[in-house]
Parts: C-alpha cells; structure tokens; sequence
C-alpha cells in the first residue's frame, strides 16, 4: 500500500495538471528574474537577490510538475543552501565566491529546465501549458549560459570578452540573449576559446530549439473543437 504522502502528491499533480495557468506562473517568475538582471547594478547583494530568485522559481517549479511541495525538505533544503551562500557572498564578497554564486545559480537553473521537462512530458498532450513549459525553458537557456559567463569572469584571471571587459551582468545578459538568437551584432565578442565554444553552443541550442522543439509543439496544438462542430 502506497504512503498517504505519495497519493497526496499524485492527487495535487492531477490537480495541477488540470490548471491552465501553472506553468504561466513559472514564466512570470522567469520574466521577472530577467527584468531584475537586466536593470539591478552589478553588485554582490544583486547576484544573491537572483540566486534566491532563481531558487524561488525552482521550489515553485518543483511544485507545478508534483515533484515537491514547497514545504518539503527538498524545498527547504534549496532555500536554506541558497540562503547561506546569497548571505554569504553579501558580507565576504571576493571573486571566487562570487564565481561560486555564478555556478549554485547555474545548477538551480537547470534543475527548473529539467522539472520543467518533466512536468510537460506528464502532461500527455500538447497543450497551452506544454507550449509555456517549452518558452519558459528556451528564456532559462539564456539565463543558465549568463551565469556560466558570470562565473569564467570571476575566475578567470583575463578579459572575458575581446573588447578588454568582463562586462557587466546586463552587458552578459544582452550577449547571452543576442547570441542565444543568433543574431549576432558582433559589438562584444568572447576573448578565450572555452568562451568562444560556450558562446558557439549558445547559439546551435537556441537555433536548434527554435525550429525543432518549439516549431513541432506548435504545430501540434489542435484548437479547441467548436459546440456544434464536426
């Protein structure tokens, strides 16, 4: 016989899965961390308002696929490790904390892709939420390569862009989502070979993921039958 906590879990999955706006609601938290990355100044207690951000999303993204509730250890756990290490780089700072930061914000990153994933595959269908799971995850693409390119700056000992600069966090938001669109103006531009091969991987993904995974969910999204309709 199954735990109560486990049929519990699958009877709030079931539930979610019948909610239009649940993964709605994890793009806007995506949104917002974008808003927050692209307007707040390139300090220490920014980068651990985001990583605390992106551990929110991660919670609430855990929740939305059924896979933990947002007072589950695993929960609690994210939170407390997000908060130690947010608190931590605010009253040390130095560069290899702050690369360290980078990577933590990397991973949680990932992790709300990949419950992302799992939760649109539970789905069965192609719906109006797989189709948000699947936007939501291409803005994380971009989101996970700014934190990589946050961490080559901290701890790599030159420049992290050909133009003489590590940037700021917004001029590595505005690369990472230029070159994530292919579009390539070409004003900043990777220095080192690893970053040229990130920025390389960057673009293919972006590219690949437009025109196969977004382009077949759409085209797969039947409308609603009229009443009365054949």
């Amino acid at each position: 016989m199954p735990p109560a906590g486990s049929n519990r879990l699958l009877g709030t999955r079931m539930e979610r899965l019948k909610a239009s706006q649940s993964y709605g609601f994890v793009l806007a938290l995506i949104v917002a961390s974008f808003v927050f990355a692209a307007v707040a100044p390139d300090k220490n207690w920014a980068a651990s308002t985001l990583l605390l951000m992106e551990t929110a999303t991660l919670v609430v993204a855990l929740w939305t696929a059924g896979l933990a509730a947002t007072g589950s250890k695993v929960s609690l756990a994210l939170i407390a490790l997000a908060s130690a290490a947010a608190i931590a780089l605010v009253i040390w700072g130095g560069s290899s904390l702050a690369g360290a930061v980078g990577l933590l914000s990397a991973a949680m990153t990932f992790a709300i892709g990949a419950a992302i994933v799992i939760g649109v595959l539970d789905q069965g269908e192609v719906n109006r939420q797989v189709v948000t799971g699947a936007v939501s995850i291409y803005v994380l693409l971009g989101f996970f390569f700014i934190y990589i390119y946050g961490a080559m700056a901290a701890f790599g000992h030159g420049y992290l862009f050909a133009q003489g600069t590590d940037g700021t966090r917004s001029i590595r938001l505005y690369f990472s989502y230029v070159t994530l669109a292919t579009v390539g103006y070409g004003d900043y531009t990777m220095a080192g070979n690893l970053g040229r091969t990130l920025a390389v991987l960057e673009a293919l993904m972006g590219q690949l993921y437009l025109v196969t995974v977004l382009a077949l969910l759409v085209s797969r999204m039947h409308p609603k039958r009229r009443l009365g309709g054949e």
